[in-house]
């Protein structure tokens, strides 16, 4: 149920009135920053990914739904999103600060390497659609079991329950056949 002052902001974002802005900075900007503190944990980026959200949010208003979202809910996520984005923006430029012939972070040993779980992701589409939704939602675009659940329309129960199963399937596509075992366990014994 929106609050007489969610409905005008709405009024407002659709009508591309800046009003909008000012009063969702007066009332939300608060929590939109410590959202994007929670995330950054730095108070100097936090205002930088606050101001690239209120950026997002009047860019995009034509495409807030009430039906799909609270109005709390849809600037949380473009917040969240935003600091998760300057996240990996900044870890990405320090990535490429790192002087490959100096560091030997990326010298791995073969045995820190599972190559059989390099594949993931081309395996999801080995397990049904409803479980291979759920786990992308969770584990690739990162979303939290709630936010899959209002993102996908499927009751939480239903999001974890589909989470078990799907691990459970991915588990069999990576486990070895115990027949191809035999030949081995013959020679230890």
């Amino acid at each position: 149920m929106s609050t007489l002052l969610e409905k005008h902001i709405i009024e407002l974002l659709q009508e591309r009135n800046e009003k909008a802005i000012s009063l969702l900075y007066e009332h939300y900007g608060d929590t939109l920053y410590g959202v994007a503190l929670k995330v950054v944990r730095d108070e100097e980026l936090a205002q930088d990914v606050l101001q690239e959200s209120f950026v997002k949010i009047w860019k995009k208003s034509d495409s807030y739904d009430a039906t799909k979202a609270k109005l709390f809910t849809w600037l949380f996520r473009i917040t969240r999103n935003s600091a998760i984005d300057k996240l990996r923006s900044l870890s990405t430029k320090s990535d490429k600060e790192i002087q490959m012939d100096v560091s030997d972070v990326y010298n791995l040993g073969i045995d820190s390497i599972r190559p059989e779980f390099m594949d993931v992701k081309e395996n999801l589409e080995k397990i049904e659609l409803k479980y291979h939704v759920v786990l992308d939602a969770l584990f690739f675009q990162g979303m939290t079991q709630q936010e899959a659940s209002d993102e996908l329309d499927i009751p939480l129960g239903t999001i974890k329950s589909r989470l078990k199963i799907g691990l459970r399937e991915l588990k069999k596509i990576y486990e070895v056949p115990s027949m191809l075992l035999l030949p081995v366990l013959s020679i230890m014994t």
